[in-house]
């Protein structure tokens, strides 16, 4: 059975499979529904996505808006990561708070990140990263919240970073306060 942790935003679980090691290699169970059922986290997972992205990149924070939010179950398959989320629920106690994890080859660990967060990564070794998604994604739902954005003080552990021309010109917290009214 894989050890599931509470993290300090209500919601967000990180998930550490139980991995079988022996002179020929290892296995786990990368994925199991009832990991996340006990924790009352029931989702359809409909989507995988999986990326490669070089030492130093940065990609996010993303989130999907509405009827097309979007839950999501992110692990690393070579490499290592600093993996974020921020919450944007709204109402929530802990909104604008963010939290980061290693997730790597080493641990096989998985981040759970429910509906109402952005998402965001940096690579700290060339990764391929895999995420499940709880629903399709949607162009006209997309939007970001600026990846450097200093109220939310996340320090990506990269120097120089790699980043796309739309995540650099995502909005600010504050900005995405004032516009959403209030959250997702």
């Amino acid at each position: 059975m894989a050890e599931i942790r509470k993290t300090p935003i209500s919601g967000v679980l990180e998930i550490f499979p139980k991995v079988f090691e022996d002179q020929r290699g290892y296995f786990f169970e990368s994925f199991r529904s009832d990991w996340l059922e006990q924790h009352g986290c029931k989702e359809n997972w409909i989507q995988d996505n999986q990326s490669f992205s070089q030492k130093g990149t940065v990609r996010g924070l993303h989130f999907q808006r509405g009827d097309h939010a979007q839950a999501k179950l992110v692990r690393v398959i070579q490499g290592k990561v600093l993996d974020v989320v921020v919450d944007l629920r709204k109402g929530s106690e802990t909104f604008g708070a963010h939290y980061s994890t290693i997730l790597d080859t080493e641990q096989h660990n998985l981040l759970y990140v429910p509906t109402g967060f952005a998402h965001g990564f940096s690579v700290l070794e060339d990764a391929i990263f895999v995420y499940k998604c709880s629903n399709y994604y949607h162009k006209e739902s997309e939007g970001g919240i600026l990846w450097n954005d200093s109220h939310l003080g996340i320090d990506w552990m990269v120097d120089n970073p790699i980043i796309s021309e739309k995540d650099a010109q995502w909005q600010k917290l504050q900005e995405f306060k004032e516009t959403s009214e209030g959250g997702l």
